[in-house]
């Protein structure tokens, strides 16, 4: 739509509903938030890190598609991969590789896809009928790691049905973009490095007396420069919120954003539309 129907919907009522609808979901937070958590709020495209109720970090984020949405949860980070692997899901498989395949049984290892079988044996493409297949694929299409991997060089691990989690990008040019709803789903942060590091300094603060701790900063910016893959368990994990709030106060004013996923639409049809 072009701004100038935005502006015209964005009356003092219009406005008054947008605040409403957003304080209804602040009512449906915890009343007492964890002392230290990870806050994503899609509608703004940023991440912050709350300690003690001070903002340790922010940084810009790349989010969904509106057609392979972010979903909104609740979960605690548990574990972080450095130089990770990517299996493609199956979505991306089913509508972008599949017709390609059929022409081209050698597109996937033309853009550095490996293909693989249950037991992790890698397959030559060439050898599969792909005619057959219109569904999915009974094999796994992997990306491995590396500094052109959709991952980049490292990925936030956290328990979650949706087969999503936080991570670095290879295209790190789309943070300068106004709007970045560009994924397919998962949560691409800008500051990867300092959230990485915030968590494992929080883990080293919070040692119990005679425990051990299998990594530090450094050992995280070793792997890296050596570009290993190394799955690094965190012990005090960090609560994940992604959360949907189109306003938010911000220095004294009240600032709105996109109903980029047209949630606010939908409660506003719910609640206002009678009014």
């Amino acid at each position: 739509s072009s701004p100038l129907i935005k502006n015209m919907n964005n009356t003092d009522l219009e406005r008054f509903k947008r605040i409403a609808i957003t304080l209804d979901r602040y009512k449906r937070m915890p009343a007492v938030m964890p002392e230290k958590y990870i806050w994503v709020n899609l509608p703004s495209y940023y991440m912050q890190v709350y300690d003690a109720d001070t903002v340790v970090l922010e940084s810009k984020i790349i989010i969904g598609k509106p057609q392979t949405r972010t979903p909104l949860l609740y979960s605690v980070i548990s574990d972080m991969v450095t130089y990770p692997t990517w299996t493609v899901p199956n979505s991306i498989i089913k509508k972008q590789y599949l017709p390609k395949l059929k022409a081209n049984p050698y597109y996937l290892s033309n853009i550095g896809l490996k293909l693989m079988d249950s037991k992790g044996e890698i397959i030559d493409p060439g050898t599969v009928n792909w005619s057959k297949y219109t569904k999915g694929i009974p094999y796994k299409v992997v990306q491995g790691s590396g500094d052109d991997n959709a991952l980049g060089v490292l990925k936030f691990n956290f328990s979650n049905p949706y087969m999503v989690y936080l991570h670095d990008t290879n295209e790190r040019y789309l943070f300068k973009n106004a709007s970045r709803a560009l994924s397919h789903g998962c949560v691409r942060v800008e500051k990867w490095d300092k959230l990485a590091y915030y968590i494992a300094r929080n883990d080293s603060m919070n040692l119990k007396e005679g425990d051990s701790l299998k990594y530090n900063t450094d050992s995280i910016r070793t792997w890296l420069e050596n570009k290993e893959k190394k799955r690094i368990g965190v012990k005090n994990g960090i609560p994940l919120f992604i959360a949907y709030f189109s306003c938010e106060a911000k220095n004294g004013k009240i600032r709105f954003y996109d109903d980029v996923y047209g949630e606010d639409k939908l409660m506003r049809e719910k609640y206002f539309s009678a009014k």
